[in-house]
């Protein structure tokens, strides 16, 4: 079986799976090349996440329409876009929990969710529209002036990061990070994940912080 380029354990968009088992979580989303730390704890998504470890360790992760609190109900509906990860670590609690780390795939659009025979949900997913998430080339963005404005966000927010380690970092590692680590709204967020690439990811996260810039800080929330 072919792998993804610039991924030694990765998958060509062809060989995704074609059933996907799913996490919906509210305000959490992950975007190709990032990495998501996850605290599981429910008996549903512990069985999902030891299923998939004896597959090929694909979750998908995808937002609720609306900000309900945890557990989410079974039937709440989702955005039709989300972003399947690779479980690339992972360990066992003593009090039955398993803490791990997701790292994004590729997005997909969820064509159909299926009846599932476990106790979480699965869905037939479509990854053709998102195969450049698989590419590691660095795209065309202008670092400079994304970190200028994001220096005067975060420092609105009153956030402090590793500058010295952003700077090491790849440009899909660094726009994914920055997209998910941010305090956008669950929408603002959910803007970001279906841009059309990643340049387009740039240009909606900066599109987000020029505005809560312009309004100090009080930007209205949207509906």
């Amino acid at each position: 079986m072919a792998q993804a380029q610039g991924d030694p354990f990765g998958l060509p968009v062809e060989d995704l799976p074609q059933i996907l088992p799913i996490f919906p979580l509210p305000g959490a989303m992950l975007l190709p090349h990032g990495r998501m730390p996850l605290n599981i704890f429910e008996p549903r998504y512990l069985n999902m996440v030891l299923n998939s470890l004896k597959e090929d360790r694909l979750i998908g992760m995808v937002q609720p329409l609306e900000m309900l609190p945890d557990p989410v109900p079974v039937a709440t509906e989702l955005f039709h876009i989300g972003c399947a990860g690779r479980i690339v670590a992972f360990a066992e609690s003593e009090d039955g929990r398993i803490l791990m780390t997701l790292q994004g795939v590729c997005r997909f659009k969820i064509i159909n969710e299926l009846d599932s025979p476990h106790d979480y949900r699965i869905v037939e997913p479509e990854y053709a529209s998102f195969k450049d998430d698989l590419n590691f080339d660095n795209p065309a963005i202008n670092r400079d002036s994304l970190q200028a404005i994001l220096k005067d966000y975060l420092e609105l927010k009153g956030i402090k990061i590793d500058w010295e380690g952003l700077a090491k970092a790849d440009d899909r590692f660094l726009i994914a990070t920055l997209g998910m680590m941010n305090p956008f709204d669950y929408r603002e967020k959910q803007a970001i994940l279906e841009a059309r690439d990643i340049v387009d990811m740039v240009d909606v996260m900066t599109s987000l912080m020029e505005m809560e810039l312009a309004s100090g800080g009080d930007a209205p929330t949207k509906h």
